[in-house]
């Protein structure tokens, strides 16, 4: 939009403009040369005045657009200039940039709206140029990696060199699924990269999942339908078994002493069996959970109490840290108690009564998520990596007369209260670490 004040100053110059020209000219045809020179003069004049106007409102404009250019929106032009078209340029100029101000404001709220919403769902998301640098990341992309921030597809080698490589060369358009384990677990990834051009240069965005949960729930769903095929196979066979060769004893208990002996093997020897199968139908078995609130410090020094009653280690100090003191989990205090004892037991035998200096820390806080975390810390020796990825399948142990399933029941109990048990690797130090985290 013209200001009007300019739009009258310039039509009154090239109104002049015309009529000096007409005037040179007439004279010029009547050979009045001073008339003729005098009405030159006044022309060039006017022509130096469009010029003056026109360079004045393009300086003006220029010097609008640099302040633009250098976020200088404080810049603001004169408004009471004697001229009437130099006030209404001003104004329209200062509106102009006004106007930007306004853009740029709008353009900064959407952006912080939409990083909200980018750092408020559960997905890692990445948006990548051609030369690896990171343009775009959020807050669950970070925890995710573990990483306190990320500028460059080189920083994931520190996290995981298969990792770096596969992000660094994924494609729009493919999927791929990672493990690797970092200081406090094993992780397990679902990776998706799709692409655009954003400001002339392409951009890949890549999208990170957990699925860790996933594949432990569907884990222990397969175990838990072999378990229950193999349980009812085996003590459908067993079962008549033992009941026949207890009921051949009782009838020929006169029998040959061999015979006799032979049965009482097979007899005993079944319900031994029968037994062993019956211990792991509790794997299949447990209940659904029916939380109430509880306060945690109460919680785990009741745990603590009950097995140290049970358990004589005086050579073993345990400490306990909750933070707040008052700190309330929304849980089955049973079922989360087993988890617990069978933790605890698990230290307590870890370390044994032979060394002198044993120690089991254990602390409750919330995390930034508001997550209860329970930790449960021991300084026996530290569970070899081998070993270490198949502590939660069931039938593995390490202890003679261990039966293998306390950890994969407390599992399968984390997962139906709704969140995660897991080893955390402590890298240099001589002690085990199971965090439980309940959202």
């Amino acid at each position: 939009m013209i200001p009007k004040g300019f739009f009258q100053s310039l039509t009154f110059l090239l109104t002049a403009l015309t009529a000096l020209t007409a005037a040179a000219t007439y004279f010029a045809m009547q050979r009045e040369w001073i008339p003729t020179a005098f009405a030159a003069m006044l022309w060039l004049s006017s022509i130096l005045s469009v010029r003056k106007l026109f360079k004045r409102h393009a300086d003006k404009i220029s010097l609008m657009f640099d302040a633009i250019d250098n976020s200088d929106y404080a810049f603001k032009f004169a408004a009471g200039t004697r001229f009437m078209h130099d006030r209404m340029v001003n104004r329209s100029l200062n509106r102009i940039t006004q106007i930007f101000l306004q853009a740029k404001a709008d353009a900064i709220r959407k952006e912080k709206y939409y990083e909200l919403i980018l750092n408020s769902i559960s997905t890692g998301v990445i948006a990548i140029d051609d030369r690896g640098y990171v343009s775009q990341t959020n807050s669950e992309t970070l925890r995710i990696l573990a990483l306190p921030t990320l500028t460059h597809t080189d920083q994931l080698r520190r996290v995981d060199m298969k990792l770096a490589t596969l992000i660094a060369g994924i494609r729009p358009g493919e999927k791929h699924q990672i493990s690797f384990a970092n200081e406090r677990e094993t992780v397990s990834l679902s990776i998706r990269a799709s692409g655009m051009t954003l400001r002339e240069k392409f951009v890949r965005i890549i999208v990170i999942n957990d699925i860790r949960s996933e594949l432990e729930e569907k884990e222990v769903e397969s175990w838990i339908r072999l378990m229950r095929v193999l349980t009812h196979e085996i003590m459908n066979a067993v079962t008549p078994i033992t009941s026949l060769s207890r009921t051949l004893l009782d009838i020929h208990g006169n029998a040959d002493a061999e015979i006799r002996n032979g049965l009482e093997v097979i007899c005993s020897t079944g319900r031994g069996l029968i037994s062993f199968v019956d211990s792991y139908r509790k794997f299949t078995r447990i209940p659904m959970p029916k939380p109430s609130l509880f306060y945690v410090r109460r919680f785990i020094e009741g745990t603590v109490q009950l097995l140290v009653h049970r358990n004589r280690y005086p050579n073993i100090e345990i400490t306990i840290r909750v933070s707040p003191d008052d700190l309330i989990l929304h849980a089955d205090e049973n079922l989360i108690g087993l988890v617990m004892l069978n933790i605890l037991k698990n230290a307590l035998q870890a370390i044994g009564h032979e060394q002198p200096d044993g120690r089991i820390d254990l602390k409750a806080f919330c995390n930034e998520a508001e997550a209860v975390i329970i930790e449960v810390a021991n300084n026996g020796p530290a569970i070899p990596p081998d070993e270490a990825e198949h502590i939660f399948l069931p039938f593995f142990t390490t202890r003679e007369g261990g039966s293998g399933i306390g950890l994969s029941v407390a599992r399968q109990i984390m997962q139906r209260s709704g969140g995660s048990i897991a080893l955390k690797n402590a890298h240099g130090e001589k002690k085990t670490v199971f965090v439980l985290t309940f959202p």
